[in-house]
């Protein structure tokens, strides 16, 4: 799974496989915990990340919301910039 970003001790990941990853999300990686994300409302549809990593995930991928949607479409992965 490509790594997007790294910021906070978190680790933002996207990977594809056809119809068995839709919804269109991303993967945030939390030291033990995971949460995965839908790209257009935010939600940890899966998941166990506390509280504060959820809010920050949740923030940077209102920030880079476009830019993974694109990613999502086109099935190229960049890097993108962490959250300061």
């Amino acid at each position: 799974m490509p790594e997007i970003a790294r910021f906070y001790g978190i680790v933002v990941k996207m990977f594809f496989r056809g119809k068995e990853h839709d919804p269109p999300h991303i993967h945030a990686l939390y030291g033990e915990h995971v949460g995965i994300l839908d790209l257009e409302s935010g939600e940890m549809i899966e998941g166990d990340l506390p509280a504060r990593a959820y809010r920050l995930a949740r923030e940077w991928l209102e920030a880079h919301k476009s830019e993974l949607r694109d990613m999502w479409r086109s099935q190229q992965i960049r890097k993108l910039p962490p959250l300061e």
